[in-house]
């Protein structure tokens, strides 16, 4: 079972995040990798993707076609692809395979495999070490890291996308299915940076999305690696700054995330960008 010790504890509150190295054996990794290879071999493109706009109307509509397939993909399993990846014609410049940014945003709901890691006994009992009551999953996604290509995560706060009301009821867990290194993008943190509230917002609104507020410019200087081999579990605050740069190498650093929230006195904004469904209310971990 993967309980946190007290110093382990104490380590997350004080720091906003923390490492358990092992949390996933090599042959748990493994299923996750193959069953995403056969996802993606399923795997649709979207249509927007694919075609060419070459009038300002069209690429409006583009736009709007891009933005509602992200906002509708809560409650889905969807494909989001890094820059610059199809030619003029809507064909792949690169291998379909190395062209995907992620996956998101419901594996947990809707595949078995994925399902199993994320209910997972040693998940819920870690949950039950962190204090969680009544812990509902909220979103999960395969990040792909693409070598050469993968792009980077500038700092942010995952409560500027995911705001409850209190704050500090979210907490993502990222597991590392290859090892992350300095030289193929590991994360990076402030420590302590999760003690300050939320710098800014991404809200839904009638007419489409936007940010409320200014991300800080924050102090390079703060931030420290985190390096971690595979099956590593990295526990993220929902409000500690982290970033993760793009990736030169040659090794791709490919994870598993999903994000708790605390449902027991909690208010999921009704801004937020994820909004639960008939379909797919957010499910208790708890089984």
């Amino acid at each position: 079972m993967a309980c946190l010790s007290p110093s382990q504890l104490q380590k997350f509150q004080d720091d906003g995040f923390l490492v358990l190295e092992g949390f996933l054996s090599s042959d748990e990794c493994t299923a996750l990798q193959q069953r995403i290879a056969v996802l993606m071999a399923k795997m649709d493109v979207p249509e927007h993707c694919r075609t060419v706009f070459t009038t300002h109307r069209e690429e409006q509509l583009r736009a709007q076609c891009i933005s509602d397939y992200f906002l509708n993909s809560g409650d889905k399993v969807r494909f989001f692809f890094e820059k610059d990846v199809f030619d003029e014609k809507g064909e792949f410049l690169v291998p379909p395979e190395k062209s995907i940014n992620k996956i998101g945003h419901a594996l947990h709901a809707h595949d078995p495999v994925f399902k199993s890691v994320t209910y997972s006994p040693k998940v819920q009992a870690l949950a039950r070490s962190l204090g969680l009551q009544k812990p509902v999953v909220v979103q999960s996604m395969y990040i792909f890291k693409q070598p050469r290509i993968g792009g980077e995560v500038a700092p942010h706060q995952d409560a500027t996308f995911l705001y409850t009301e209190p704050l500090g009821r979210v907490i993502g867990i990222w597991i590392a299915l290859e090892d992350a290194t300095l030289e193929n993008s590991c994360l990076w943190f402030i420590p302590g940076s999760h003690t300050s509230g939320v710098a800014r917002r991404f809200i839904r609104g009638p007419d489409g999305t936007s940010y409320l507020g200014s991300e800080p410019d924050w102090d390079d200087s703060l931030f420290v690696p985190v390096p971690v081999q595979r099956g590593a579990l990295v526990l993220i605050h929902g409000e500690v700054v982290h970033k993760s740069a793009q990736n030169l190498s040659d090794r791709s650093r490919q994870a598993y995330t999903v994000h708790l929230m605390e449902a027991e006195g909690t208010i999921w904004s009704p801004e937020n960008w994820l909004q639960p469904t008939v379909e797919l209310p957010f499910p208790p971990l708890y089984t």
